[in-house]
C-alpha cells in the first residue's frame, strides 16, 4: 500500500481547461434532488466501509468499521457540493471527472479504490438497483469498433506520444501484464518479469525456428523481436501509427528486420496461414459486437495443427454485460470503444468459432504489481509528463486510470488470464 500526502486543496482547485476538458471545467447542471440523492446513496454507502472521509478539514464519522490510527485510506472532498452534483447527473463518469477536476482526494489513492472495488456490487442498495438506468450513458454510437471506428479508438489512446509511454514502461516497452518471480516486485526485476510474460505466451504457441507467427497488436515490438530471435518469421499488425513506427524502429536495432513485418492493419484485413497466433490484451479493444468476427479471424488465419496463445483481462461476467451497454469514465476518457470480456464470453465466443480451449491460467496479483509500477514511475516522472504538454487534468485523468486498474486486479474484480486455442474443426462463419 503506498500512503502519501494529498496535494494542497488550492494546487487541486486550480482553473482546467475547457477547450480541452469542457465536461471536467465545469460542474454538470444536475436538479437538487438528484444531486440529494446521490449525497445521501454515497454518505450511507461510504459509512458502511473501511474509509475515512474527511470533508475539508472535518472528518466525518466512520460507522461500523475499525478506527485504528492509520489503518483506513482516507477520502478527502475539497468541494462536496460539486462532487456529488457530478456523481447526481453522471453516475462513476462524474465521480471520475470530479477527481480530474481536483474535487476530491485520497491519501492512499488505490487504497480507498481498491476498497470500492472490494464492495462496488454493495454500493447502491438492492431497491434502487433497478433505478440505474437514470443515472448510467450508453456507449456512444462513434465508439463502434467498425474497421474506421477502431482506428480512432486506438489512435485516441495509443497515439498520445511514445515519448509518454517511454517515461513509465521499462525498457522492453511492454504495456501488458508481467510475470513476476517474486513479490514484491521492483524496477530492477521489471523487464525480466516482462520477459518471462512473453516466453511463456510464445511456450504456450510452440514457437520456434522456422514457425510462421502471426502477432495481432503489436504493441512496441518486443514480442515480435523475442519471437523472431526464436528463428520465427513474424507478421504483426497494429492500428497505432505511433506504434508502428517506433516497433520497426527497434526491430531494425536488434538486426531482426529481414524476420518481422510490420503492418499498420486491422486483424479482420489480415490474409494468409500461420502456424501460431498469439495476441496480448487486445481482445479488450475489439467489442462485443465483434467478439465472434475476432475469434472467426483466428481460426481462418490458423494453419492445421497450429495453436493460439491469447492473454486477455477478464471481470465478472454479470459485471460484463452491465458494462457492455454503459459508457463508462474508462471508455470516455481512457479505452474508447474498449470492454474487458468475462471468461465465459472467451469461452462462448471461442468455441462458436470452432476453437477449444487447452489451457487457461490466471495471475491478477502480477497485474497489481505491473500497474504498481507503472504508477509509481508515472507519479515520479510527472515534470517530464508535463514538459511533453500533458496538463495538470491529463495527469490526474492518467492517476486515476492507473490506480483505478491496480485497484480491479488488488480487489480480484479483474483477473489476467493466459490461454491456449486450438481447432476443433472446420472454420465456421461469424455469427
Amino acid at each position: 500500500m503506498t500512503v502519501s500526502s494529498p496535494p494542497a486543496r488550492e494546487d487541486l482547485l486550480a482553473p482546467v481547461d475547457p477547450a480541452r476538458w469542457p465536461d471536467v471545467a465545469r460542474p454538470p447542471r444536475a436538479s437538487a434532488l438528484r444531486t440529494a440523492v446521490a449525497e445521501r446513496i454515497i454518505g450511507r454507502a461510504l459509512a458502511r466501509l473501511p474509509l475515512r472521509v474527511r470533508h475539508g478539514s472535518g472528518e466525518r464519522p466512520v460507522h461500523g468499521v475499525p478506527r485504528q490510527a492509520g489503518a483506513l485510506p482516507t477520502l478527502i472532498l475539497h468541494d462536496p457540493e460539486s462532487f456529488h452534483r457530478r456523481i447526481g447527473a453522471d453516475g462513476l463518469i462524474g465521480f471520475g471527472e470530479s477527481y480530474m477536476a481536483g474535487e476530491w482526494d485520497s491519501d492512499d489513492l488505490v487504497g480507498a479504490l481498491t476498497v470500492l472495488a472490494a464492495h462496488v456490487d454493495d454500493l447502491v442498495p438492492a431497491p434502487l438497483r433497478r433505478l440505474r438506468d437514470a443515472w448510467v450513458h450508453r456507449r456512444p454510437e462513434q465508439q463502434r469498433n467498425t474497421p474506421e471506428g477502431a482506428r480512432e479508438n486506438i489512435h485516441r489512446h495509443y497515439d498520445l506520444s511514445n515519448e509518454l509511454f517511454t517515461l513509465f514502461l521499462d525498457r522492453s516497452m511492454s504495456y501488458s501484464s508481467a510475470v513476476f518471480a517474486a513479490f514484491p516486485a521492483s524496477p530492477a526485476t521489471f523487464t525480466a518479469a516482462q520477459h518471462r510474460k512473453i516466453d511463456r505466451l510464445l511456450d504456450l504457441a510452440d514457437v520456434g525456428p522456422g514457425t510462421r507467427l502471426l502477432e495481432i497488436g503489436t504493441g512496441w515490438g518486443e514480442l515480435a523481436i523475442r519471437a523472431a530471435s526464436r528463428g520465427a518469421r513474424v507478421l504483426t499488425v497494429t492500428l497505432s501509427a505511433e506504434q508502428r513506427d517506433l516497433a520497426r524502429e527497434r526491430i531494425a536495432a536488434a538486426g531482426l528486420g529481414d524476420r518481422v513485418t510490420v503492418e499498420l492493419r486491422d486483424y479482420r484485413q489480415v490474409e494468409g496461414s500461420f502456424d501460431a497466433v498469439v495476441s496480448v490484451e487486445m481482445i479488450e479493444a475489439v467489442g462485443a459486437e465483434y467478439w465472434s468476427v475476432y475469434f472467426a479471424a483466428l481460426r481462418r488465419l490458423l494453419a492445421p495443427g497450429g495453436r493460439i496463445a491469447l492473454q486477455a483481462i477478464t471481470m465478472p461476467h454479470e459485471r460484463m454485460l452491465l458494462t457492455a451497454r454503459t459508457h463508462t469514465w474508462i471508455s470516455k476518457y481512457v479505452f474508447p470503444g474498449g470492454l474487458i470480456p468475462s471468461r465465459e464470453a472467451i469461452a462462448r465466443e471461442s468455441a462458436a468459432a470452432g476453437l477449444r480451449t487447452e489451457s487457461d491460467t490466471g495471475f491478477g496479483d502480477h497485474y497489481a504489481e505491473t500497474l504498481r509500477l507503472w504508477r509509481e514511475e508515472f507519479d515520479r516522472r510527472s515534470d517530464s509528463v508535463e514538459s511533453l504538454g500533458f496538463d495538470r487534468t491529463f495527469r490526474r485523468m492518467w492517476e486515476l486510470y492507473l490506480g483505478y486498474s491496480e485497484a480491479g486486479f488488488r480487489s480480484h474484480y479483474l483477473d489476467v488470464r493466459q490461454l491456449l486455442l486450438t481447432a476443433d474443426h472446420e472454420p465456421r462463419e461469424p455469427r
